[in-house]
């Protein structure tokens, strides 16, 4: 137990502008202003918001190569009754972002995680995109792996929000297109910053437009879900195999099931040389 009058520590998850300055929150201020400590991930760039809200703090960096040892020393000056103040560069800690092992400490020893709520490029891209907002997913920063991405578009039966880098978008989108070119999406680049941009159209739309203007900044892809009844991608492969096996020559029988797929033909005739007929 808390001796009586000893001072009572505490973690503030601080979300901070996406972009835009202004967009921080009176209650995100308070609490810097308040904290003993403000851990954050650069603190040349948290000092910008504090300076621009006259907030003098104390800083303490706190990012993904530090984390684990600086949990402890946090964890202790918590427990000694010090209030310390978690922000990410931009947006929500946590979300792809560190802070995770922070708040999970603080909660195993049973000290206090106040969460104050605040921008977020993931939610503002989801409303931004005007896909359905029901049911979606976020999906982090996209695989690298061709096969692990493919596997993640595929089994998307709600809407998918993801992070991905900009160098990337296009080849994302053109292999997004190639399984299903009237998927619904929307790329989201720069939220709330002066070159803000969301583009919303279908998979084949958006792949034709990037692949000729790369995209630049932060960017968040948003993408329908899987149409209902479409068949699964090994489904169609594993179809294919047995129509070729019973005698059909392999190009043709790929281009007749990826008529009735959906499906790239090329995708589905390079599955069935790699696994052989």
């Amino acid at each position: 137990m808390t001796p009586a009058g000893a001072a009572v520590g505490r973690l503030v998850v601080c979300p901070t502008p996406i972009g835009n300055l202004e967009d921080v929150t009176l209650r995100v201020l308070a609490a810097l202003r308040e904290a003993d400590v403000v851990a954050c991930e650069d603190t040349r760039h948290t000092r910008i918001l504090l300076e621009r809200h006259a907030i003098r703090a104390t800083l303490a960096s706190f990012h993904e190569h530090n984390e684990r040892a600086r949990v402890g020393e946090l964890v202790g000056r918590i427990r000694g009754g010090e209030v310390v103040a978690l922000v990410s560069d931009a947006g929500t800690p946590l979300v792809s972002d560190p802070g995770f092992a922070l708040v999970r400490a603080c909660l195993a020893e049973g000290l206090e995680v106040e969460v104050l709520p605040g921008p977020s490029a993931v939610l503002t891209a989801l409303v931004a995109s005007g896909l359905p907002a029901e049911r979606w997913r976020f999906a982090g920063f996209l695989p690298r792996r061709r096969g692990e991405l493919e596997a993640l578009l595929a089994q998307a039966t709600e809407t998918l929000v993801a992070f991905e880098s900009p160098r990337r978008v296009a080849a994302t989108l053109r292999a997004l297109a190639e399984r299903e070119p009237e998927r619904p999406a929307a790329v989201c680049r720069e939220l709330s910053k002066l070159h803000e941009e969301v583009r919303r159209g279908t998979a084949r739309e958006l792949a034709d437009y990037y692949r000729e203007r790369p995209p630049r900044g932060e960017v968040v892809l948003v993408l329908g879900a899987v149409a209902p009844g479409r068949p699964r991608r090994e489904e169609a492969i594993a179809a294919l195999r047995e129509v070729v096996g019973a005698g059909a020559k392999a190009r043709p029988a790929a281009a007749a099931v990826a008529k009735l797929t959906g499906l790239a033909a090329n995708e589905l005739y390079r599955e069935l040389m790699r696994g052989g007929q």
